[in-house]
């Protein structure tokens, strides 16, 4: 055999094992819709395996089938912040490449209220590269403050705040406020309050003029994503070479 046909060999063989072992990967994978609740899960989104740990996709579009905290089972988009979090889907538009969510870390804190636990990352940090917040959302403000600085922002009747559940003891307590425009930039320094740490998070734009006091139901209403089509992926080898 000529030296250029062994040559062509040693370049072909690679190239079909590399196409066999994705074949194994994404068998059962990536070409099957899944069920989780009453959402169907297919391309781009997946669904872990937790028993097997197989991959099936881009890891910013893997989610876990479940029913914490929300009360319903539904995906859930692991968040890139560690140990917190993600999002709970309750449904999904792939023609628009949308998503209505609900910030299951948001349910969480007020699930355990007096526990000491409130509100710490905006829900924006949480977001994997591939998703954006729709700007057709309004934002919710948690404002974590000291029992002193809670009294006199209450106090102020134009900054249309309200009390939560989420509290500790006399140390301190959240308030929130609601209808904040979105801004593309994060920039939401004009709402800042003294002795109080700000936590932003969206909610949907029809909670336009809505009451501070709503805010479970607002939380609960959830919000809007985007996503961006995942990174090309290499196609599968479906036809034989012949010599």
């Amino acid at each position: 055999m000529s030296a250029s046909c062994w040559s062509f060999r040693a370049l072909w063989l690679p190239l079909v094992l590399m196409s066999a072992a994705a074949d194994e990967q994404g068998e059962g994978c990536s070409g099957s819709a899944k069920r989780c609740g009453n959402l169907t899960m297919s391309d781009p989104f997946w669904l872990a395996d937790e028993g097997t740990g197989r991959s099936c996709g881009s890891p910013d579009f893997v989610a876990v089938c479940d029913s914490n905290f929300t009360g319903f089972t539904s995906p859930v988009l692991r968040s890139a912040m560690p140990f917190s979090d993600g999002f709970a889907i309750l449904n999904i538009s792939y023609e628009d490449r949308s998503l209505h969510v609900i910030d299951v870390g948001k349910v969480h804190v007020l699930q355990v209220a007096n526990s000491c636990h409130v509100p710490i990352w905006n829900s924006s940090v949480k977001l994997r590269p591939s998703f954006r917040i729709d700007p057709a959302n309004v934002n919710l403000i948690f404002y974590n403050c000291t029992e002193v600085a809670a009294a006199a922002a209450v106090a102020r009747s134009d900054l249309g705040l309200a009390r939560t559940m989420v509290r500790c003891g006399n140390e301190w307590e959240v308030l929130v406020r609601v209808g904040v425009p979105y801004d593309v930039t994060g920039n939401y320094g004009g709402y800042a309050l003294e002795g109080c740490h700000a936590v932003v998070m969206p909610i949907m734009g029809s909670s336009t003029g809505a009451n501070a006091s709503d805010y479970e139901r607002l939380i609960g209403d959830g919000f809007l994503l985007t996503w961006l089509e995942p990174p090309h992926r290499a196609r599968k080898f479906t036809r034989q070479i012949t010599f």
